[in-house]
Order: structure tokens, then C-alpha cells, then sequence
């Protein structure tokens, strides 16, 4: 079997609003290590409570898991008041005779107006034959650490012990890592090296790391809020997408302009082909009777001075003309915008989609059932923030988390929840009531707002 990689649990520390929270997939709060089916999980809260910064943090950790230059702006989503933040990401890997247990963390640590990678562990628990190893550390990577490539040395010895070569090998890729601001351990140059062919005991160690960074590289997709934000200014759709089939294999944003059409180069152009022929399979029974379309002009000479094609994205509807996709509402462009990965994760169980502010633009009703359909049939992840709660009524309560007033316990699941009980009904009595774990309201005062709109309005009119 091909082997399959869960997220199962993220934890924050100082970063944005949050000093520390946990988000804890359904699978793992039932305290079920399986993947047979789908995994939804919405974070709900009000405005500044700390939703984005799962997504946001899930973006981060996978540019540092591809080997990525850790990005300059990562500084600023410190918290103000600390110079670290942590992260550490849990996963369960799933191949065909063996199941690790699998925790990845990470240190950055403020560098002036920069930040750099201070510490990187990876620890394992094996599940081989019936049995369970204890979780030990695998790597343990220290920048302040001069005297050790990394430890713990029984696993540097065994790389070592492997091939002489690559004790030399080993430094100078730390030196590297180090000064390219990326992770040591998913660094290309050191990873090189963690991937080979052992024999040894490092063997585990070596087939984590490399599951591990093609699920990064291949089956986590974060979207943003940036992502909507295009969209809404109407001048840019952003398709992310994952396409295998024929000679085609690849994955990315692929990025329509709507206000104009678009000279692509041919394998562009079939790029473009593929994205709107698995997104019609679907798109359909969303929206009935529609289809989207590739526009063809002609050919055109490319800013390169390559043969190239004038296309334009369109809406195509039954017995209708067809109209450029800009013409469509923001909502329908938002469900295009994700519906090839929905597509993907919808029938890959190693596939995590995260999305914030999924409900942005999606009628409410639709955002319920295309959830429920999800929750029920699919095989893959999916993590979204909303502000609408309609998904509160689709969802049990293990699919659900709530961002709070406490930043240093960010996210806490309803407790006293019984399977008669309206979710929706009961976050908002909470609201209002409280009677839960940590305050998951920061209550306004409608009097003082009403008074400071007055207030304004009065200073307007005077000037």
C-alpha cells in the first residue's frame, strides 16, 4: 500500500494572539489511530481570536517541512511580548507493515526584524507486529549546539556508520541549512542525506523524514485568507489544484486573471485544460446547469517570444452564452477557486485541506451540505475557520473546536455536549451564559457601542 500520512494534532505557542493552544483532530480525541474515513474539524470564535493563526501557522510549517527559506515575514506573527515561538505538528503515518506515531517541532526565535530556526525535533513511536515502541527522540537539532551535527549521537552514529562520507556531508549541509535560514532536517542538502538507502536502526528514522516532506510537498494544501482577498477584488482567481493523470503530475495555485484574458504557452494551456475538467465533474451539481469553460482566441507570441495561446476563463450555462467568469458572484468563483483540491482530498485519505474563512461568499445552506456531504463521504482532511455557523448543525462535536478569550488556552472543544443537543444552539447560549471550560466571548457592551457611533457621528457633522 501507499503509505498514508493524518495530521493529528497542532499546537501553538506565541504566535499572533496565541500563547498557547492545541487543535486536536476528531480521529485523535476519540483516541482512534485509523484513517478510514474523512476528518473535518472547523474552528469557530469571534473576530481576533486566534482562527487564522492555525492556518496560518499549517502554511509556515509546510514551507519549513519542503526545505524552504524560512519565510522574513514569519518575525512579525511572533507574539510582541516573547522573541520564540513553537510549533509542534503531530502525524500519524500509515504504511503497509508499519504505523509511526510522529511528532515534528520547531523553535524560531527573533533575529532582529528576521527570524531564524533555533531547534528542530523529531520524535517517533513505532507500531510494528502487534507491538508499540515508547516515542524516542529521532533527531534533535540545537543552532546554539556547536559540538554535535545533532543528537541524539546514537542516530548521528548510525548515518555515520552507514557511509563514512557522510559525517563530512552531514556538516557541511548544517552550515548550509544555517546559512539559507531553512530547517536542517527537511533542508535539501541534509535531507540528501537523511533519505538514502539503511540498513541500520536510522531506517525508520530516514523513512519518516522522507514521508514525511512529500506530504508537505505533495498532499497538504493550505489556502488563506490572501487567497479570498483576490478574489473579492475581482482581478485575479487563484485555482489551487493537484493534477495526476496522463503526462501531467503537479500541484500549485494556478492563477486566472479575470479582469483580461491571459497568454499562456501550451503546457500551460493543457495545465488549465486538466484544472477545469475534473472541476466540471462537480461543479455541476453545485451550481445546477453550469459549467466553465477554456475561451480560446487564437494564438499569440508569448513575452518570452514563444508560441502561445490568448485564453479566457468563462461560465458556460445550459442554452446560454458563454460570459467571461468574472461576471459570475464572488461565492462561485470561491467554490472554483477550491473545488479541484476539494475534489483531490475528497478521495485521497493522505490529502489535509485547510481553508480559512471557507464561508466567505458561499451561501449558507450550500456551505452546510457541501460539509455534511464531505464529513460523510470523503476520505481525506479538512480543516476550515468560518464565521458562519451553519456548519455547527452538520457537524458532531468532535469536529468542532472553539477559539476562546483565554490566550493561553486558544482552543477548547463544547464539553457536556449530548448527540440530542443543537451545537449551534448551545455555542450560542454559551456565548451569552458561559458554562464552559474557558470564556469563548469577549462580551461587548451594545450601550458604550451605540453611544461611540453617536459620539462619531456628531464629530462628523461638525467638521
Amino acid at each position: 500500500m501507499e503509505s498514508i500520512v493524518r495530521l493529528s494534532s497542532l499546537k501553538i505557542s506565541n504566535i499572533k494572539n496565541v500563547r498557547n493552544g492545541q487543535i486536536i483532530m476528531p480521529y485523535t480525541c476519540k483516541k482512534q489511530l485509523s484513517y478510514k474515513e474523512a476528518e473535518v474539524l472547523g474552528v469557530y470564535g469571534q473576530n481576533g481570536s486566534g482562527k487564522t493563526a492555525v492556518i496560518d501557522t499549517l502554511y509556515y510549517l509546510q514551507r519549513i517541512m519542503t526545505g524552504n527559506t524560512l519565510d522574513t515575514e514569519i518575525a512579525d506573527y511572533i507574539d510582541v511580548n516573547g522573541s520564540q515561538a513553537e510549533v509542534m505538528a503531530d502525524f500519524n503515518i500509515f504504511s503497509e507493515k508499519v504505523t509511526y506515531e510522529t511528532s515534528y517541532k520547531i523553535v524560531i526565535q527573533k533575529n532582529g526584524k528576521e527570524a531564524e530556526i533555533v531547534r528542530e525535533t523529531l520524535s517517533c513511536a513505532v507500531n510494528r507486529d502487534g507491538s508499540r515502541s515508547n516515542k524516542t527522540v529521532f533527531m534533535d537539532y540545537q543552532r546554539s549546539d556547536r559540538e554535535n551535527v545533532f543528537a541524539p549521537k546514537k542516530r548521528l552514529d548510525e548515518v555515520i556508520e552507514a557511509n563514512l562520507l557522510n559525517k563530512m556531508d552531514l556538516m557541511v549541509a548544517r552550515k548550509m541549512a544555517e546559512k539559507s535560514n531553512c530547517s536542517y532536517i527537511f533542508g535539501e542538502s541534509s535531507r540528501e542525506i537523511f533519505c538514502q538507502e539503511y540498513e541500520n536502526h536510522f531506517k525508520d528514522c530516514s523513512e519518516v523524514i522522507k514521508l514525511l516532506f512529500i506530504y508537505a510537498l505533495r498532499d497538504l494544501f493550505v489556502i488563506r485568507n490572501t487567497h479570498s482577498g483576490v478574489i473579492s477584488a475581482n482581478f485575479l482567481l487563484p485555482m489551487a489544484f493537484k493534477i495526476e493523470q496522463d503526462e501531467i503530475g503537479m500541484r500549485g495555485d494556478f492563477a486566472v486573471p479575470l479582469t483580461e484574458p491571459v497568454v499562456l504557452s501550451e503546457e500551460r494551456k493543457k495545465i488549465l485544460e486538466a484544472i477545469v475538467e475534473q472541476v466540471n465533474m462537480v461543479l455541476f451539481t453545485i451550481i445546477p446547469g453550469m459549467e466553465i469553460g477554456v475561451h480560446d482566441y487564437g494564438m499569440q507570441l508569448t513575452d518570452s517570444g514563444e508560441t502561445g495561446y490568448r485564453v479566457e476563463l468563462v461560465s458556460v450555462r445550459r442554452g446560454k452564452p458563454p460570459i467571461p467568469i468574472r461576471m459570475e458572484s464572488e461565492g462561485i468563483i470561491k467554490i472554483i477557486s477550491i473545488l479541484n483540491v476539494l475534489i483531490q482530498a475528497f478521495g485521497n485519505p493522505s490529502i489535509c485541506l485547510a481553508i480559512d474563512e471557507l464561508d466567505a461568499g458561499i451561501f449558507e445552506y450550500m456551505l452546510g451540505e457541501l460539509l455534511d456531504i464531505f464529513n460523510k463521504s470523503a476520505k481525506g482532511q479538512l480543516i476550515f475557520t468560518s464565521h458562519n455557523l451553519r456548519a455547527l448543525e452538520m457537524l458532531d462535536k468532535d469536529s468542532i473546536m472553539f477559539s476562546t478569550a483565554n490566550p493561553d488556552r486558544r482552543y477548547i472543544r463544547m464539553k457536556n455536549i449530548k448527540p440530542s443537543n443543537n451545537l449551534r444552539d448551545t455555542y450560542i447560549r454559551g456565548l451569552t451564559l458561559g458554562g464552559q471550560d474557558e470564556v469563548i466571548y469577549e462580551e461587548t457592551d451594545s450601550l458604550r457601542i451605540a453611544r461611540a457611533f453617536r459620539k462619531a457621528g456628531r464629530a462628523t457633522r461638525h467638521e
